[in-house]
């Protein structure tokens, strides 16, 4: 049975601006990729901490059937909530300890449901730092925000 791993990153042009998601996800036998696929998206007005959430709600999502996956993230943000601060968050109604609304909440929630149906491990790694699947999960968020940033003007 290969192992899922899904790299995951975000992109913001402004924050808020126009954002991308990335998605690489692999399956392998060992050290050999046997599958590999992207995903990428984006929106028009957004923030970088919702386009990292994005990718890996869209990562668990694309899954057909539950799965094991490993989600690799440079977004601490991501990494520390979905396994820390969520507890919290689902026991105060989604507030956080000070009582103030959780942001990106509605994200929150989506990636708590889309887990709910696999068997995840969360990983994080450092960003632009020469990681392969990293950068090119980098590559594809930056894509997934191209047709959402506005046309240059001519010279």
């Amino acid at each position: 049975m290969p192992t899922l791993i899904a790299y995951t990153d975000g992109a913001c042009s402004g924050n808020p601006g126009p954002g991308g998601w990335g998605v690489l996800m692999q399956a392998r036998d060992g050290d050999t990729v046997v599958k590999t696929r992207d995903l990428k998206g984006g929106e028009a007005q957004t923030t970088n901490n919702r386009m990292e959430l994005m990718a890996a709600i869209m990562a668990l999502e694309t899954l057909s059937r539950p799965s094991a996956i490993t989600i690799v993230t440079d977004s601490a943000y991501v990494k520390n909530g979905v396994t820390g601060w969520i507890h919290g968050w689902k026991k105060n109604g989604w507030r956080t300890a000070a009582k103030k609304p959780v942001k990106n909440a509605d994200l929150w929630q989506r990636l708590d449901a889309a887990q709910l149906r696999h068997d995840v491990t969360w990983q994080w790694v450092k960003g632009h730092a020469g990681h392969p699947e990293n950068e090119r999960a980098d590559e594809l968020a930056r894509a997934g925000m191209t047709p959402f940033k506005p046309a240059r003007a001519g010279p």
